[in-house]
């Protein structure tokens, strides 16, 4: 029998009115959503199902959206006799992953990355870092785009998603200079992700210090 995995996505892949048809359709990830509203004391399935997207595009409100959406999907897909037998995740995800695998509790899971999205802001305030998806270009080229456009400024590669697909992060504007040498460079594109904070960089160190003592006392 062929073996399932599911791989659950991070953050940029939110989208308002997520998880909606499985709420309204499934017992089972109905009670997900119920669940993450009660451990978060706001209505976060109401900002799934209908934003606004801006304030859905926040970090603190992006994490446990999408976590609880994927978990959400998972259940739907349970309920119907489809299980993993591996999960595995993409950044963010990996809360997903250990959710679904039963590693940590939803409730759990879904204050830690509200916690992990607000670390994350404070230590780069909405406006002043990016991220940035470069397209068709190789990894060396675009690590010397970074360093060219640091400018003593924080820019790097943050994610090598595939050969032909390097996400970068740091402050906008070196964020905003390293795009365009690398599309001087060759790149195909390079295209502003829809996202709050910088992450996979080495701005978001005081966030990492700050969540690992969280993780600990799980």
């Amino acid at each position: 029998m062929m073996a399932v995995a599911f791989v659950f996505p991070g953050q940029g892949s939110q989208k308002v009115g997520m998880g909606r048809r499985f709420h309204d359709a499934v017992p089972e990830s109905r009670a997900v959503f119920e669940e993450a509203d009660g451990a978060l004391g706001f209505p976060l399935s109401r900002l799934c199902f209908e934003g606004p997207e801006t304030e859905l595009q926040l970090t603190a409100n992006t994490q446990p959206a999408i976590l609880a959406t994927s978990v959400a999907a998972a259940q739907a897909l349970a309920a119907r006799g489809i299980r993993p037998d591996w999960v595995a995740g993409h950044s963010l995800g990996e809360y997903s992953a250990i959710v679904t695998a039963g590693v940590l509790s939803l409730r759990d899971a879904v204050v830690a990355v509200r916690r992990r999205g607000e670390y994350m802001q404070e230590a780069v305030p909405v406006g002043e870092g990016a991220m940035a998806a470069i397209l068709a270009l190789d990894l060396a080229a675009i690590e010397q785009a970074c360093g060219e456009a640091a400018q003593g400024q924080v820019v790097s590669p943050a994610n090598v998603n595939s050969p032909g697909q390097v996400v970068i992060a740091g402050h906008a504007a070196a964020v905003d200079r390293a795009s365009e040498l690398c599309k001087k460079a060759g790149a195909r594109r390079a295209l502003r992700l829809p996202v709050s904070a910088p992450f996979h960089c080495a701005l978001m160190m005081p966030a990492q210090e700050r969540l690992a003592r969280d993780l600990a006392r799980l």
